[in-house]
């Protein structure tokens, strides 16, 4: 049995080691910051707020009102720390392309930590505490978010005044962003439980692969 888990120890070292050599690309930067502003713009676009903008003058004006979900107000309060929650993915070595990349752990780092729970020593070259800090991958598509964002500004507002009838990721993404060649990444979404092909089937046999490599650890 010591044979197995040293086996699978070096199997996850092996992928640790291929993650530092594998940065997201401009397809999965653009994807990533895509779905989190247009999931924090979705959070609040049934508000029914009504904002007073302008000054009162001297002539007695009114200040004019218009409504919170379409305001610049809204737009402004996502995009700020948007890239911030980039942080909050891992790198999911086991899947595809872009789906390397979402939030919760990767089956690799569940299984290197129920190891640990069973009193195996695993040695990644950190210290456990800092297991689940950002990944180089990440803090990397967490920059890029950034300058992309930054470089960007003007696309990003004229969809949010203009084609919000239009998902974010298609207007900025494809149509200003990204050539043809490089948008293999905005086709890629999970099937099943797994990015992969096999969907669900193949997630099924991956998941007994697991409860198989569970019960082996379980013997030591």
């Amino acid at each position: 049995m010591k044979l197995i888990v040293l086996i699978l120890f070096c199997v996850c070292c092996s992928v640790t080691a291929e993650e530092d050599e594998r940065l997201p690309n401009k397809c999965e930067v653009c994807k990533f910051l895509s779905v989190e502003l247009q999931d924090a713009l979705e959070k609040t676009g049934r508000s029914k707020e009504v904002l007073e903008v302008g000054e009162v003058l001297d002539t007695g004006k009114r200040k004019r009102k218009i409504k919170y979900n379409t305001s610049e107000t809204r737009l402004t309060e996502a995009v700020d720390n948007i890239c911030e929650r980039i942080l909050q993915y891992n790198v999911h070595a086991e899947r595809p392309g872009s789906l390397r990349y979402a939030k919760g752990a990767s089956q690799t780092m569940t299984t290197l930590k129920n190891l640990v729970h069973k009193g195996v020593k695993v040695d990644l070259g950190l210290p456990y505490e800092l297991w689940d800090e950002p990944s180089v991958e990440v803090s990397h598509m967490k920059k890029q978010c950034e300058t992309m964002l930054e470089q960007y500004e003007e696309v990003v507002e004229d969809w949010y005044f203009h084609h919000q009838d239009k998902r974010l990721e298609n207007f900025l993404c494809e149509k200003h962003v990204l050539k043809t060649s490089e948008q293999e990444c905005m086709k890629e979404a999970l099937k099943g439980d797994m990015g992969t092909k096999g969907g669900a089937k193949e997630a099924g046999g991956d998941s007994t692969e697991e409860e198989g490599t569970r019960h082996d650890a379980g013997e030591l």
